[in-house]
């Protein structure tokens, strides 16, 4: 398989998880907005569209290749508070915490993904491949 499609491939495959992400949030706004009042947020509700921009905006952005360098960036760096927040492992027993470290280390192989973006850029199958060659 030639690199341009491995990366685009990759990119679908990293960028999914937000832009489903995204999209369930939405579906379940007032539910997640609970949640994020639960964990101590302030004003819960923005705190939630402004995560739901980040994983559908930026998700995008990452899944077509629009100034996915900086899209991995921000996703990346989002990702550090997220997995601190929502999957403290260490902080739970039994079952939960196998749980919250499964996600936890899923949210570290996600990052490292994206580093690898933030590092090479999208490939030429990609909107910034498009605009540098016009």
């Amino acid at each position: 398989m030639n690199s341009g499609v491995t990366n685009l491939v990759g990119r679908i495959l990293i960028s999914l998880i937000f832009v489903l992400s995204g999209f369930m949030k939405i579906m379940g706004f007032g539910m997640m907005a609970g949640l994020l009042h639960s964990k101590g947020f302030p004003m819960a509700s923005v705190a939630l569209a402004l995560t739901i921009l980040i994983e559908l905006g930026v998700g995008l952005s990452l899944l077509v290749g629009f100034q996915a360098r900086a899209a991995a960036w921000i996703l990346f760096l989002f990702l550090i508070p997220t997995t601190l927040i929502f999957h403290n492992f260490w902080a739970a027993t039994g079952m939960e915490q196998q749980n919250q470290m499964a996600h936890f280390l899923k949210n570290m192989a996600i990052m490292g993904g994206l580093l690898i973006v933030a590092a090479n850029g999208a490939g030429s199958f990609s909107v910034d491949a498009k605009r540098h060659s016009a």
